[in-house]
């Protein structure tokens, strides 16, 4: 009765209104850009680059088009917004609105940086943190930018190391972690890397623009270029490497808890040959249970035993290289357009698309 009231005597449009300015009108979420699980870039058979979003069913939910190629993506944790970052070395990332498809902001590098390729939200979703390459300098930095304001920059912290690839946050804090890769480059001459002889990664801890701590490797394996990670509930870390050194690298998997030292994943030497030196993405499955891991140079999927350390399967799959946890395992992709399911009993599930999907599959 009371709404029937307000209806005659306001009229139906200042009641919406109303309504809205009382907050009583839900905000968007990911459920009005069609729910996806996933985001990955991809180029479709025009030419044209797109971020797009894909469900459970490994069906596609949307496409936002992007001016470039793209790397990576960040999913804002209640809204359905997602950061998408040029391929490195590059110098602008993309708000973007999934449900409208419209550009909310874009995030330009000052002067004498550029991105790596990689972001992650502050809890709340008000901070966006981009890994960054001071290549002046030749040192790693992170940038700070507010969402609330535009996204605008408001402050930049070093990343404890050369080369910054991947950054997470550790579930349930503001902590971040961040895979130094130890390789200096500088867009004057493109991807060369700059200091293999001296090269040292790391992963580093990071509260509030504060280093809490940095886990190196021991010296026979500072070739080994730590670049992708993945964050477990609990805080563990999985990281994915790729060997700069001579032979072949021996290790390219391994795990982390802070305040640890550095673990190394065990596999037979034909498994870790067949991966050509090359970790392109890593993901923790949903049961913590298990590390998927991919190489597009290799062709192969790896799956890892967290509790014992070892491998326990194999894969070949063309030209893969996102991986993401899914209900039953992992998700991956490949730059031959497939979209394939990978339960823990190795049964398989494919999609075929005419999309070449990009590095990697992003949960939102």
């Amino acid at each position: 009765m009371v709404i029937e009231l307000v209806l005659q005597v306001t009229g139906r449009r200042q009641f919406l209104g109303g309504l809205l300015a009382a907050s009583l009108v839900p905000k968007p979420s990911w459920s009005d850009a069609g729910s996806p699980v996933f985001l990955s870039a991809a180029l479709k058979p025009n030419g044209s680059y797109v971020l797009c979003g894909i469900g459970n069913g490994l069906d596609i939910r949307f496409e936002v088009p992007l001016p470039a190629r793209g790397h990576a993506a960040a999913a804002h944790p209640t809204r359905p917004t997602a950061v998408a970052f040029a391929r490195r070395p590059g110098t602008f990332a993309l708000v973007l609105d999934c449900v409208s498809g419209t550009r909310l902001a874009t995030l330009n590098c000052p002067e004498g940086r550029h991105f790596y390729g990689h972001g992650a939200f502050s809890s709340d979703g008000n901070l966006l943190y981009t890994t960054e390459n001071a290549f002046d300098a030749g040192r790693g930095v992170i940038g700070v930018w507010n969402a609330r304001d535009g996204y605008a920059r408001v402050a930049e912290w070093p990343s404890g190391g050369i080369g910054p690839h991947d950054v997470k946050r550790i579930p349930g804090s503001e902590v971040l972690v961040v895979a130094n890769g130890g390789i200096d480059t500088h867009p004057d001459t493109g991807r060369t890397k700059l200091n293999i002889p001296t090269m040292n990664p790391n992963l580093s801890y990071i509260e509030d623009g504060n280093l809490i701590d940095v886990a190196e490797p021991p010296k026979e394996l500072r070739k080994n270029s730590i670049r992708h990670i993945s964050v477990d509930p609990l805080g563990n870390v999985a990281f994915g490497m790729q060997w700069q050194g001579d032979g072949m690298a021996p290790a390219l998997v391994g795990q982390h808890h802070r305040g640890k030292p550095l673990h190394y994943m065990e596999a037979p030497e034909d498994a870790i040959r067949a991966m050509n030196g090359y970790v392109g993405s890593i993901a923790h499955s949903k049961d913590r249970q298990t590390i998927a891991v991919t190489s597009p140079r290799g062709g192969q999927v790896q799956t890892y035993d967290t509790v014992s350390n070892k491998l326990l399967h194999s894969t070949k799959i063309a030209d893969v290289c996102g991986v993401a946890p899914s209900a039953e395992g992992f998700s991956v992709t490949s730059g031959t357009g497939e979209l394939i399911n990978i339960t823990a009993r190795q049964k398989f599930g494919r999609v075929t698309t005419g999309l070449a999907w990009d590095n990697h599959l992003v949960s939102t």
